[in-house]
């Protein structure tokens, strides 16, 4: 009953409310990151959702546009200016999404939706992670996020998965606003972001 009904009503009026009660933060970001950032302000990307089902995800922009003379974009961290790096940071970057949430694109709780080209590299056990609705926050993001490996994710995201729960969902919001307030985990050991999936040896 949870997973089929509940958690979605709860998607729906958690998103809401912090539209409604965000919209002052979520309009002087607008503006920060259009000052600083230039156009778009948002970065939008395609993403598989519910079923690989492909969806158009919202975040605040945080990099530039910055590229070599070739035309090619700089590394992630030279185009990842300190004011993006602030609010990935303090996951202000991600608030967007709650319009993807509201329109059942994500949930509040889920794994988190990654690139459409990793597709094919999923083994038949990560692919599991496609079961629920991709999240704002998720086992992963509370337990190491991007300082944790691929595989580490894979296997938090399918426990997730296995074990989804009212309770479950709780406990990791309240991880969440901990690991935020902690700014925990925001970089892997060897980027500015986090290093692409290329597929595992097994």
């Amino acid at each position: 009953m949870y997973k089929k009904r509940i958690k979605r009503c709860l998607d729906i009026v958690l998103s809401l409310c912090g539209i409604i009660v965000l919209s002052p933060v979520l309009l002087v970001l607008f503006i920060l990151v259009r000052v600083k950032l230039g156009s778009p302000v948002l970065f939008k990307q395609e993403r598989p959702g519910k079923g690989e089902k492909i969806f158009t995800l919202c975040k605040f922009r945080t990099m530039t546009d910055a590229r070599d003379e070739k035309g090619e974009l700089l590394p992630d961290e030279v185009r990842l200016t300190k004011f993006g790096r602030l609010l990935r940071a303090t996951s202000l970057d991600e608030l967007p999404e709650l319009f993807n949430i509201l329109k059942g694109d994500m949930s509040v709780i889920g794994p988190r939706p990654l690139l459409v080209r990793y597709l094919p590299r999923y083994n038949s056990f990560q692919r599991r992670r496609h079961e629920v609705r991709p999240g704002l926050t998720g086992l992963a993001q509370v337990n190491g996020r991007n300082a944790l490996t691929w595989e580490e994710k894979f296997e938090y995201d399918v426990r997730y998965v296995d074990n989804l729960t009212f309770a479950m969902d709780v406990r990791i919001f309240f991880a969440t606003v901990r690991a935020v307030l902690k700014h925990e985990g925001i970089n892997s050991e060897t980027s500015a972001t986090m290093e692409e999936f290329m597929g595992s040896e097994s």
